[in-house]
C-alpha cells in the first residue's frame, strides 16, 4: 500500500543551519500493516509522515500509494486518500465550527462539492452511530463547537474524522503524546479498534515503548533519517523495552539518550 524509495530531505541546503532529516529512507507497507515508529529527537520520524502527505517536497526519492507515483502531487490532492491525525489535539479540527459540521467535511473529503442542502436526516444519523462508538456522548452534542470540547475529545473526534471514509494509508503522529494517560489510553484503544476494523494500513509514530511494541504488526526504529531496524510478526510480539535499547545501541553505536522515551518506559 506504500512504498518509499530512497526517500531524502535536506533543510536550509547550503547554510550553517542545513540539516539532513532524511538521508535514504527504504520501506514497504503492505495492505493492512500497522507499522510503528519509534527513534530518538532528530530521527526523521515527523519528517517522514510528513513527506508521505505532501507538507513539503523531497529532495530525491519516490513515493508510491497503492501503486500510484505520489512524488510531486501536491498536499490538497494526497488529502483525498490519506487520513493523518496529530500530536496537537487543537489541529486537524475548526475549532469554530460544531461536531456535526467537521464530521461533514472530512466526510465530502475527495468527493464533488455541490449546491446541496448541507447535512441530511439520514447523514445525521450515520454522524450520531459513529460518535456512540466512541464511548464520549458526543452524540448528544453534535451541534456544538469543536473549540469547546477537551484534549481527549478532539483528538477521539479527529481519529474518527481521519477514518470517516477509509483512507489508503493512515498518519498517525505522536497522537497521544499531549494527552494525559488514561485519555492516552481510550484513544489507543480506539485506534487499534478502527485500524482493525476496516484493515487500515497505518503508520504510527510514537515516543512510547510499550505502545510501540503493543500496537500493530510492525515496529521500524529511525536513527539519523534512516531506518535502522525492522521487525514484524511474532518477533516484533515477543520483542521488550529492553531489547529495544539493546538494538538502537548495537545499530547505532551510540547509547539510547533520549528522556523523553525513556520516561516512556
Amino acid at each position: 500500500m506504500l512504498e518509499a524509495k530512497n526517500i531524502k530531505k535536506t533543510f536550509n541546503k547550503g547554510t550553517v543551519n542545513e540539516k539532513q532529516a532524511l538521508r535514504g529512507v527504504n520501506i514497504v507497507l503492505n495492505d493492512g500493516d500497522f507499522c510503528t515508529i519509534i527513534g530518538g529527537n532528530g530521527a526523521g520520524k515527523s519528517t517522514f509522515l510528513n513527506a508521505i502527505s505532501g507538507v513539503w517536497p523531497v529532495d530525491e526519492g519516490q513515493i508510491l500509494i497503492d501503486g500510484k507515483d505520489i512524488t510531486r502531487l501536491p498536499e490538497y490532492k494526497r488529502a483525498a486518500f490519506l487520513g493523518r491525525v496529530f500530536q496537537d489535539p487543537m489541529t486537524g479540527t475548526a475549532a469554530t465550527m460544531g461536531i456535526e459540521e467537521n464530521l461533514a467535511l472530512a466526510f465530502r473529503r475527495g468527493g464533488r462539492r455541490t449546491l446541496r442542502a448541507g447535512i441530511t436526516a439520514k447523514e445525521r444519523k450515520f454522524y450520531e452511530e459513529q460518535l456512540s462508538r466512541l464511548g464520549l456522548g458526543l452524540q448528544t452534542r453534535m451541534t456544538s463547537k469543536v473549540g469547546l470540547l477537551s484534549g481527549g475529545q478532539r483528538q477521539a473526534l479527529t481519529l474518527l474524522m481521519s477514518t470517516l471514509k477509509k483512507p489508503k494509508l493512515l498518519l498517525l503522529d505522536e497522537h497521544t503524546a499531549a494527552l494525559d494517560p488514561k485519555t492516552a489510553r481510550k484513544v489507543l484503544d480506539l485506534t487499534n479498534e478502527i485500524v482493525q476494523e476496516q484493515n487500515l494500513t497505518a503508520l504510527m509514530v510514537t515516543h512510547n515503548m510499550k505502545d510501540a511494541i503493543q500496537m500493530g504488526n510492525r515496529l521500524i526504529m529511525m536513527h539519523e533519517g534512516v531506518i535502522i531496524y525492522d521487525v514484524a510478526g511474532e518477533e516484533k510480539k515477543n520483542l521488550t523495552v529492553d531489547d529495544l535499547l539493546r538494538k538502537f545501541e548495537e545499530v547505532s553505536g551510540e547509547e539510547f539518550a533520549n528522556d523523553r522515551m525513556m520516561l516512556a518506559r
